[in-house]
């Protein structure tokens, strides 16, 4: 996909480093003069930059030297970007491509308010002149509200004689409780998005409050069925400020990762209150202030008063469940694929899972497994790749084994503005599908039908525009092409049978177990759950691309003042949770308007 910083540097371009440095130096100087004419012209005339809050306060992507222009006057005046210097990154300040087609470099920057990095890929214009190819700014600290890390880090004590000494136990128990003062955030799910988050605000000095429903953090994995184990590889996976350790395994089980989840929440002191339910809340817009009431493990009630909700309840929130006429006839048993566990004997017993991405490939695996006769509905089509060949061609060189630190990873991933990435992904994906060729022509032949997205882009893509309709492939698809687990292709359930399905082709089906791997409603939908149609009706639509190729709504305003959605993989939870916290930080600290 790119250029790793470890890659050799081609002979073609001898000084990669004198030629960003020459480079960063005229941007950098046009636009510290206020020449947005001029740092434009330091971009091809199809150049991209993407802006995570540094120069905007939003995620935007920018196509074009003539609106890049338009943008950087708009911005620049007010951010008055400053001191851009190249930042080594490894033993490199600047890496070559092998083919000599671009130079990569890392650079740091200030504006008026904030600290940032970016990371662009240079290419040769046609006059032979090194311009943007790729450009990303991203904000790493708020001036005067750095982290406390480093020397910046608390002492943890008060030495010396002090009477009526409070230990840190105590001062956490207290903090943890909020008897006496109110949460700034609260956070509605103790996921990989809300840990993240909270971690985040916390390091930042923003009192947070986790909610989370279930009995012990990471349930929400913890609880899902007994074979899954994450599909991508531990590198993608970390959270904010812990990594997981060299030894972790490269796809992590469920349990384990739940598991974790509880040391996290520990580890970084994160304030969160299980076994409570979210009941509710309205906002008030002439205060800027929020009433919410929560359901504590302990019977009580507790109305609390945060300028800021934020939903990290993922994009798994609502069930979408289908409507199928005769199902209260049906004598067998429906489960949604959130709740279906697994684990039990099933011989003899026959299955059908209706839905063809990860969960419902994995779950016709763990019931083929179990000893049942199992069938699997494709309704439509679906992307699959092998984990085999799949994850090293779209992560290799970026996270991996051995690869750039996770958060000059994310920066290089995050380089890529995904209306570019698809066009990359399109020769990934067709060079994957050469060493998948086995695998999809057994898939072909056993009436399974493949599809390789849209534009031919793939798996990321298919994530990013519809949040599914993919399938990493570990076991699954041999079960298919062999004929041990059924195809049934192109239909929907007309209707249920005491003993069966019909489905809409007229064809019958006896049937014990019927599970639901159909996915989850918009995240507009939960909100519309927790807060009624007042709040919902003000937000967007969650996920999916805007116009300009940045994912609608999540990680920034959602539409309602103080009402943020937080979801993702956990990458994307690690990353952009950074950017969220910032911009309720900045609200907080009066940089931001509110609306």
């Amino acid at each position: 996909m790119t250029a790793t910083l470890d890659s050799p540097v081609d002979t073609a371009i001898p000084q990669p480093g004198d030629i960003a440095r020459r480079w960063l130096a005229g941007f950098g100087a046009a636009l510290e003069r206020g020449d947005v004419r001029g740092a434009a012209q330091h971009f091809l005339v199809d150049g991209w930059w993407r802006d995570l809050l540094s120069f905007t306060w939003d995620l935007h992507t920018t196509h074009g030297r003539a609106d890049i222009e338009s943008r950087l006057a708009d911005s620049v005046p007010v951010h008055e970007p400053r001191h851009l210097v190249l930042s080594p990154a490894h033993p490199a300040e600047a890496v070559a491509d092998p083919e000599g087609d671009w130079i990569q470099a890392f650079f740091t920057f200030e504006t008026t308010l904030a600290r940032s990095r970016g990371f662009v890929r240079l290419r040769r214009d046609d006059d032979g002149e090194w311009r943007a190819w790729t450009l990303i700014s991203a904000m790493e600290e708020i001036k005067g509200h750095e982290e406390k890390k480093g020397h910046r880090r608390v002492q943890g004590t008060n030495h010396g004689a002090h009477r009526g000494k409070i230990n840190w136990l105590d001062r956490r128990t207290a903090k943890g409780e909020f008897e006496t003062e109110q949460p700034a955030v609260v956070i509605v799910g103790a996921g990989q998005g809300g840990l993240a988050l909270a971690a985040r605000l916390g390091q930042l000095g923003v009192d947070t409050l986790l909610v989370e429903r279930n009995d012990r953090i990471g349930d929400s994995w913890r609880k899902r069925y007994h074979s899954l184990v994450l599909h991508d590889p531990v590198w993608y996976d970390h959270l904010p400020y812990l990594n997981f350790p060299d030894h972790w395994p490269v796809f992590t089980p469920k349990d384990k990762l739940a598991n974790w989840f509880e040391f996290y929440a520990d580890a970084m002191e994160l304030n969160v209150w299980t076994g409570t339910e979210f009941t509710g809340g309205s906002y008030d817009d002439a205060t800027g202030e929020w009433t919410v009431t929560v359901a504590r493990d302990d019977g009580s009630t507790r109305t609390l008063h945060p300028r800021h909700v934020v939903l990290a309840t993922g994009m798994s929130g609502v069930p979408n469940i289908p409507r199928i006429a005769g199902a209260d006839t049906f004598e067998g048993t429906i489960e949604h694929s959130s709740w279906f566990v697994g684990g039990r004997e099933m011989q003899g017993e026959k299955a059908l899972v209706v839905g063809c991405c990860n969960s419902g490939h994995d779950i016709a695996q763990e019931l083929n497994e179990q000893g049942a006769d199992v069938t699997i509905l494709q309704r439509s089509s679906t992307y699959v790749m092998s984990s085999k060949h799949g994850i090293p061609g779209l992560f290799g060189g970026v996270y991996e084994e051995g690869g750039p630190a996770v958060q000059d990873a994310d920066l290089i991933f995050a380089s890529l503005p995904y209306p570019l990435l698809a066009g990359i992904h399109a020769g990934a994906t067709e060079a994957i599908a050469e060493k998948d060729a086995e695998m999809l022509d057994g898939l072909r032949k056993a009436g399974f039908k493949v599809d390789f997205g849209e534009d031919g882009s793939g798996l990321f893509m298919k994530y990013l525009r519809r949040g599914g309709g993919y399938y990493i492939d570990v076991g699954a698809s041999e079960l298919i092409a062999s004929g041990e687990v059924t195809v049934k292709q192109g239909t929907e359930i007309d209707h249920f049978t005491p003993d069966g399905v019909v489905f809409a082709d007229g064809t019958e089906m006896p049937v014990d177990v019927v599970v639901l791997a159909t996915g989850y409603k918009n995240m507009r939908e939960s909100a519309r759950k927790f807060l009624g149609d007042a709040v919902a009706d003000r937000c967007q639509d969650v996920w999916g691309l805007d116009d300009e190729g940045e994912l609608r709504t999540v990680w920034r305003r959602s539409g309602h003042p103080g009402f943020w959605f937080m979801a993702g993989n956990l990458h994307q939870s690690r990353h952009y949770s950074k950017y969220l916290a910032f911009q309720i930080k900045a609200q907080e600290e009066g940089l931001q308007p509110i609306r």
